[in-house]
């Protein structure tokens, strides 16, 4: 990508961990598995890279998708714990343009980011993936996702996700190697929502006969550093 254009990692915890429903954000159309026609990016190109990453905080299971069934992934940074993800190298107008999307917004427009990158919050409104979040930096560009404004709600009003759903988490992350197989398995099975309906060995069922064994993959896990302004 041209250096000219401001860049940022957008660090996905759910569907787009999976690099397949990145693309229909991207480019437009109907990605594997999903249920709405997407419009796509002005700059439908892939990310420049991907990497896997850690964030500070909790991704947990809540409301009901339409897409999927069951719960959908969201984000608390204010919950101890680390949050699994993929974070993707992409242009402000990029990720301005998928963020739009989830927000169930036109496309067309790049977001203001000040208040985020300043602050590390920007509630943009009352909607499930409306909220920007900024847990740092990375590689000295600032790592941004979005999730919904309330912080984790309690247990009783968390949701069980689909296995539709996990089966392509599990894909996403299993997919940069920087996590075992079983590891995936037993993250997303004790995640809040996910806990007490799912085991690890049940999660690692929906994608390989057994959990298996041997040595991580070779890819490396980042986590951000603290923002600097």
């Amino acid at each position: 990508m041209p250096e000219h254009r401001p860049r940022v990692w957008y660090a996905a915890y759910g569907s787009n961990t999976h690099a397949e429903r990145l693309r229909g954000y991207l480019a437009g159309g109907r990605p594997p598995g999903g249920a709405r026609e997407f419009p796509g990016c002005r700059d439908p190109r892939a990310p420049e890279r991907s990497v896997a990453v850690e964030l500070a905080g909790q991704v947990y299971f809540a409301t009901e998708s339409a897409v999927w069934t069951g719960g959908r992934a969201f984000y608390d940074p204010g919950v101890d714990g680390s949050a699994w993800g993929v974070a993707h190298l992409l242009t402000v107008g990029q990720f301005s343009d998928i963020a739009a999307q989830e927000m169930y917004r036109a496309p067309g427009a790049d977001l203001d980011l000040a208040e985020v990158l300043a602050t590390g919050r920007c509630v943009l409104g009352p909607g499930r993936y409306e909220t920007l979040v900024c847990p740092g930096d990375l590689d000295g560009l600032p790592v941004l996702t979005f999730t919904a404004s309330w912080p984790m709600p309690p247990a009783d009003a968390l949701r069980r996700p689909s296995a539709a759903y996990l089966r392509h988490l599990a894909a996403g992350l299993g997919g940069t190697g920087a996590w075992r197989p079983a590891e995936v398995a037993a993250y997303l099975a004790s995640r809040p929502g996910a806990a007490g309906h799912w085991t690890p060995e049940d999660v690692a069922a929906l994608s390989v006969p057994t959990a298996p064994t041997g040595p991580p993959g070779p890819a490396s896990r980042f986590r951000p550093g603290p923002r600097r302004s």
